[in-house]
């Protein structure tokens, strides 16, 4: 064969079985924390406006909520198998969720472009998505370094864009390697945009 396909950058998606009676509790914490979290409030009103993330106030949530603690058992199986898709060598040690942090995307909110250091996977979970919510949008790791490239054909498929935004859906996960660029569009709805983030780390 001519031409062969090098350096694949993965994705993982899927839907977690049962996320109803999943999201009915986390939905509720997300709110209380938000509520409850003087710090993350202030931080948010400064770094996220519009919006509000535990981020910088409750970023291990797994560890404090034993619902948080359910979500973080049903996402195991889910970065295993991704982790085993990459053909990642976990023979010396596991993965282990060293992070979980509430987002609440209120009309304006948005994540700028950013990636996740000193981590191994990183992924998020959507609680709660109105329609019309914006989705996750991954950029090409390869794209400051295109240099007299042409624009690619309006048919080109999704591995040969420079972006490709994954539609967001309550109950449903996306795990990413925490080196890929990610962002989300400003949330254009009032109705709020509740989603949950989380970091595995090898060491």
């Amino acid at each position: 064969m001519a031409v062969q396909l090098l350096f694949p950058t993965l994705v993982y998606q899927a839907r977690l079985p049962g996320w109803r009676r999943l999201n009915a509790p986390l939905l509720r914490e997300c709110r209380q924390l938000r509520a409850d979290d003087a710090a993350g409030r202030r931080w948010s009103q400064r770094n996220y406006p519009g919006g509000y993330t535990s981020y910088n106030s409750a970023h291990r949530m797994h560890r404090r909520s034993p619902t948080f603690a359910t979500l973080a058992r049903e996402l195991e199986r889910h970065v295993a198998k991704f982790a085993r898709a990459l053909q990642l060598d976990l023979t010396a040690r596991p993965l282990g969720m060293t992070d979980c942090w509430v987002n609440v995307m209120g009309r304006g909110a948005v994540h700028g472009l950013h990636l996740h250091p000193l981590s191994t996977i990183s992924g998020t979970y959507y609680v709660a998505v109105p329609q019309g919510a914006p989705g996750l949008k991954f950029e090409d790791p390869r794209l400051e370094r295109f240099m007299a490239s042409p624009p690619r054909g309006g048919a080109a498929g999704r591995g040969q864009r420079p972006w490709v935004t994954l539609r967001a859906r309550a109950g449903e996960l996306v795990l990413f390697e925490s080196w890929l660029r990610h962002e989300v569009a400003p949330h254009p709805l009032a109705a709020e945009r509740v989603s949950i983030s989380f970091n595995y780390s090898w060491f």
